[in-house]
């Protein structure tokens, strides 16, 4: 099948670096696997430099890796590495592209003389939580500047389905504050809906553009799933934080507080499972939201670190993972899912991906329970975002049900604190007193 190089928006921010920076830092695309590093960065060397040295380190020989050992001669080093991939470079108008870095710790030391050679422009890329784990006896450079490659975003899905209109007119639409109508409303949901379904790697979204087959889509992304735990089991051979992350949507849909370690795993050490949280949230597989104690701007200031919840960076990869149980996900479940006639709760998958979109934007996650003082009931709100000296609290509902107890109650609570308030619910734009009840597709837009 061929794969399609998809438009991905991190391509503007790399342009920034190359025209702001002009090689004085080397570029770092860090990001889950699969996510399109190594075909982002190809194709960024192809179009804006005269030519590129492409190394992947996943297959590099022997005699390229040793080439790093000693950096006393960079000139020979430059011109060894140019004869062995028959490239030519022109200094300043040529870029080295160091792709899986992490599996040669010495070629990432190696950036700091590289960069203060200034004849080339260095890219690297490099996937999970081992770029940390392979450079523990190096000296990590400070000459980089960091990028993070999410899984598509809505918007890019949007494009590479060929609808360049539809996120623009959602933007122009939430500007304005306008309601679109219940036939529009109910198109763009089911638009959403495949997105929640397809998710945003780039080969799932590449077998739907080529075969529409969301059962082929369900095995890539079975494939991708596998991969991912097998990576968590090789720095946790105990298994413990390969089992944390099949369980995260069986315990969303709990809707638990918090993320009930016990009810995945049993005990775990306290200094053990926070070092396993940092390995599982480096590796951008999953989003962390963390428990914000006294929500105000500066949410980090109030972080509670053994408080959270978890989500997959995915949510295409979330859905598959829900529907685990079964060998592969047949065609009439998705197919129920994209009508929104599954009988079962979807809370829990838009939340995942309302986390999704927020942590695309640049967003760091927070949400805050309380317990009701005249009831056993607990409030909660799912999201909080900062809003220059404000907060912004987030709720969101799998159908069009308009209460929101929870808002009111954190907006009555903590009134000096709160600027704006949403509910993300699956209706049109409309205001409900001070709550703005917005539809789902328009989270793109927060």
């Amino acid at each position: 099948m061929k794969i399609t190089t998809f438009e991905r928006s991190l391509y503007k921010e790399m342009l920034q670096w190359k025209t702001n920076r002009k090689g004085s830092t080397a570029l770092l695309i860090k990001g889950a696997r699969r996510v399109g590093k190594s075909t982002l960065v190809r194709t960024f060397a192809a179009q804006e430099y005269d030519s590129y040295l492409f190394i992947d380190f996943a297959e590099a020989s022997e005699e390229v890796r040793h080439l790093f050992d000693d950096l006393h001669d960079i000139d020979s080093l430059l011109f060894r590495l140019q004869f062995l991939y028959n490239v030519t470079l022109t200094p300043r108008k040529s870029v080295i592209v160091f792709d899986e870095v992490q599996m040669c710790p010495r070629a990432r030391q190696a950036i700091k003389q590289l960069v203060h050679d200034g004849r080339f422009d260095y890219i690297e890329t490099g996937s999970l939580m081992s770029i940390k784990k392979n450079t523990q006896n190096i000296l990590i450079p400070s000459e980089e500047t960091r990028l993070t490659l999410y899984p598509m975003t809505y918007d890019e899905f949007r494009l590479a389905l060929g609808d360049n209109a539809s996120v623009p007119l959602i933007r122009q639409a939430w500007d304005k504050r306008m309601s679109l109508g219940d036939d529009v409303v109910r198109k763009m949901l089911r638009d959403m809906r495949l997105y929640m379904i397809v998710g945003g790697m780039p080969q799932a979204v590449n077998t739907y553009i080529e075969t529409g087959n969301l059962q082929l889509v369900d095995q890539v992304k079975r494939e991708i799933i596998e991969l991912y735990a097998d990576d968590f089991r090789k720095i946790d051979p105990r298994g413990i934080a390969s089992r944390m992350f099949y369980s995260i949507p069986a315990l969303l849909n709990s809707n638990a507080m918090r993320y009930k370690v016990g009810s995945a795993v049993g005990e775990v050490k306290a200094d053990r499972l926070f070092e396993l949280i940092q390995d599982m949230e480096d590796s951008h597989v999953i989003l962390v939201s963390h428990h914000a104690n006294d929500p105000m701007v500066g949410l980090s200031l109030h972080e509670d670190y053994g408080k959270f919840k978890l989500y997959l960076a995915d949510t295409g990869l979330f859905v598959t993972l829900a529907f685990w149980d079964k060998s592969a996900t047949e065609n009439i479940i998705y197919q129920k899912l994209l009508s929104d006639k599954l009988p079962a709760d979807l809370g829990y998958v838009y939340e995942n991906l309302v986390a999704q979109i927020l942590a695309a934007r640049g967003n760091r996650l927070y949400y805050h329970t309380w317990p009701s003082p005249t009831s056993n009931h607990n409030y909660e709100i799912d999201f909080l975002l900062s809003s220059s000296n404000k907060v912004i609290p987030i709720e969101v509902k799998s159908s069009g049900y308009k209460t929101h107890a929870s808002l009111d109650a954190f907006c009555e609570k903590f009134s000096s604190r709160v600027s704006d308030r949403y509910l993300l619910y699956t209706k049109d734009l409309r205001k409900d007193g001070p709550a703005t009840l917005i539809p789902m597709f328009m989270a793109v837009c927060l």
